[in-house]
């Protein structure tokens, strides 16, 4: 029975507010909570629109960046081949050459182009007399017979080269027929 009694009093308690009483601190609550709750969505809005911003700078930078790359990826090359051009330029311009000057200018512009080549992995591809075809790097331009291994290399008609490890020309080769 006392409990009976206990919840009569609260329920006459409850009775006494006025409705507006109750509502007005929830209602406030709410209005808070409303307004914190828009203030949140509008910073996070701004945070996204921010961070969208940025990933566009960043992709429209790597764009550019790759542009650039493919816009001067010849310059170092092309840098290492001016005095390769300004030898042979000079050559030209002597008057009475004799042959030894030719042959000893021809050498030193053939290691200008050579150190030229080195510094930008332009590498030569020459196989020697029997070293195993390699179909990656080697184009066999015909079969012979030969005293060695079949499958191998003869001689070689042209030097191939590599970038890198990227194949630029195959070396021109003989290979030793089968038995």
């Amino acid at each position: 029975m006392q409990d009976q009694d206990k919840y009569a009093e609260q329920a006459a308690s409850m009775e006494e507010q006025t409705p507006a009483d109750a509502a007005a601190p929830a209602a406030q609550t709410l209005e808070e909570q409303l307004a914190a709750s828009q203030q949140l969505v509008q910073e996070l809005q701004d945070a996204f629109l921010r961070a969208k911003a940025e990933a566009e700078n960043s992709r429209r930078r790597a764009q550019e960046d790759i542009t650039r790359a493919h816009k001067f990826a010849i310059e170092g090359f092309a840098e290492a081949m001016v005095p390769v051009k300004d030898s042979l330029e000079m050559a030209l311009q002597v008057e009475t050459p004799s042959v030894e000057s030719l042959k000893e200018g021809v050498e030193m512009t053939l290691k200008q182009l050579s150190a030229a080549f080195e510094k930008n992995r332009l590498l030569e591809i020459k196989p020697q007399a029997g070293d195993k075809l390699d179909p990656m790097k080697h184009q066999a331009i015909s079969v012979v017979p030969a005293d060695q291994e079949p499958n191998t290399v003869v001689s070689t008609l042209q030097k191939g080269y590599l970038i890198a490890d990227r194949l630029l020309r195959p070396a021109l080769v003989t290979v030793a027929q089968e038995k």
